[in-house]
């Protein structure tokens, strides 16, 4: 399979109103492939994913999806309300939203990609569960099923392992090598470097700026290294 430049960022300035977190970051991120952003907490890792997904607009620089036309985007299990009053089947069908508008009566199609996407996922015995009884690993097996309805090119997560066990990180893990080998292009935030040594390319943020970039191995034996 041949690789291309999925992403291309270009001297990115962003943030948060006043506020700079990106300060010139330019990187490439390989197509198809995962990417892990990893650094210290406030180094602009979220910042970086909320300029993938359009969310944040760059006060500088340019950002070049190389093509991607549906993006996804799974955020951290926390950030689901438990006050929601949906199921687990609901939750997951919220991510043809993207496709059908919200609301919409979904088609034959729409849960067709819902029932795969759950039973990727082993949530098929959980779909009728109120999402707010779900335990942490299964609320974020729910949001990564989300994510992979809206069939995306470009998948960007925010920690999607993060307190998780072993047998739900490895599920997930399992997921993701699936969806790369069909050509997805996956950008994900970790602060766990087994996850990161998994990845095809990393990127090392400090202060949000780009303090490296590369082989996983060799990025992460640089960031253990002492500043200075």
């Amino acid at each position: 399979m041949k690789v291309t430049d999925a992403v291309v960022l270009s001297e990115v300035t962003a943030g948060y109103g006043r506020r700079t977190v990106l300060r010139g970051l330019s990187a490439r991120l390989p197509r198809p492939g995962v990417t892990t952003v990893v650094g210290p907490n406030g180094s602009g890792k979220s910042t970086l994913l909320g300029v993938l997904t359009g969310i944040i607009r760059p006060a500088g620089g340019t950002v070049d999806l190389g093509g991607a036309g549906r993006i996804g985007y799974v955020a951290q299990r926390d950030a689901v309300s438990d006050a929601l009053p949906i199921t687990v089947r609901e939750a997951v069908s919220m991510g043809r939203w993207a496709s059908r508008g919200p609301w919409r009566r979904l088609t034959a199609y729409d849960r067709a990609v819902v029932e795969t996407c759950m039973a990727a996922l082993d949530l098929t015995p959980l779909a009728a569960h109120r999402l707010s009884t779900l335990s942490g690993g299964q609320r974020q097996r729910v949001l990564l099923a989300q994510g992979l309805a809206q069939e995306p090119d470009l998948l960007l997560l925010d920690e999607p392992m993060t307190g998780l066990d072993a047998t739900a990180a490895r599920q997930i893990a399992g997921v993701l090598d699936q969806e790369r080998a069909r050509g997805v292009t996956i950008v994900h935030v970790t602060h766990d470097p087994a996850a990161a040594l998994r990845a095809d390319h990393c990127l090392l943020l400090d202060g949000g700026r780009l303090l490296a970039e590369g082989p996983p191995a060799t990025v992460l034996h640089r960031s253990d290294r002492p500043a200075g």
